[in-house]
């Protein structure tokens, strides 16, 4: 079971961490992923971490601007969200996939938090 948390307003240019909670106790096999939708508009892919953390996958979008890390002694992943822009403006959401890493694929992601919402206002 995945819960995100995290998001609120934030003005353009501001920065925002989400963080995902793992109450699974194999938290440490699966890849992480985070996912998300704006209104009106379908769920997309944001940024993968590797099991163990070492490897990273960002969206073209958020390149250079997100980063995404884990802690898995805590069974926790993280979305540091910096220079934000209106357009990234969604409800995001943690997944997490027992058999991928680094997907952009929704489903090869069997596990989702219930989501948070980020509002970037111009």
């Amino acid at each position: 079971q995945l819960q995100a948390c995290g998001g609120g307003l934030v003005q353009a240019g501001g920065s925002l961490r989400l963080s995902c909670a793992s109450s699974g106790r194999t938290f440490s096999s699966y890849g992480m992923g985070w996912f998300r939708q704006a209104p009106g508009k379908k769920r997309e892919f944001v940024t993968a971490i590797s099991w163990s953390g070492g490897a990273t996958f960002y969206a073209d979008s958020v390149k250079g601007r997100f980063t995404v890390s884990r802690d898995n002694a805590k069974n926790m992943v993280y979305l540091q969200m910096n220079s934000l822009k209106p357009e990234d403006t969604a409800v995001y959401y943690c997944a997490g996939s027992r058999f991928r890493v680094g997907t952009q694929l929704l489903d090869d992601y069997a596990y989702w938090g219930q989501g948070t919402l980020v509002t970037v206002s111009s």
